[in-house]
């Protein structure tokens, strides 16, 4: 089964920028090139929510708390989805997890993005 690896989370200051990878290992090329996948976070207290997502076509869709600040790519050879996050707020403060979109895959441990100066 596939095993999801977040990473590139840490500290960053408002207005900074941060990275995300997910790295969905043990899934075959072809289900991972034709899966719509995304990436979700969890704040402190708070249901996990959608934060962007990307089809094999290469399609995004954004939360529109992240739109314009958050881009979404993929990597069909590395079977990678990255989450470049600009322009960071406070609020975008939480544990950031990849998986498809109807969340169908065991979660990895995500990884935490603190924004604070």
């Amino acid at each position: 089964q596939a095993h999801l690896v977040e990473s590139g989370g840490g500290l960053a200051q408002p207005g900074g920028s941060l990275k995300l990878t997910c790295t969905a290992q043990r899934m075959i090329t072809s289900t991972f090139n034709s899966a719509i996948m995304g990436w979700y976070r969890q704040a402190p207290g708070k249901q996990r929510e959608v934060v962007a997502m990307i089809t094999g076509g290469r399609v995004q869709t954004y939360a529109e708390s992240v739109k314009g600040r958050f881009t979404i790519s993929r990597d069909s050879a590395r079977k990678r989805v990255y989450l470049q996050m600009n322009s960071l707020k406070p609020e975008d403060t939480a544990v950031y997890y990849c998986n498809g979109e109807n969340q169908e895959l065991p979660w990895g441990q995500g990884t935490q993005v603190t924004v604070s100066s």
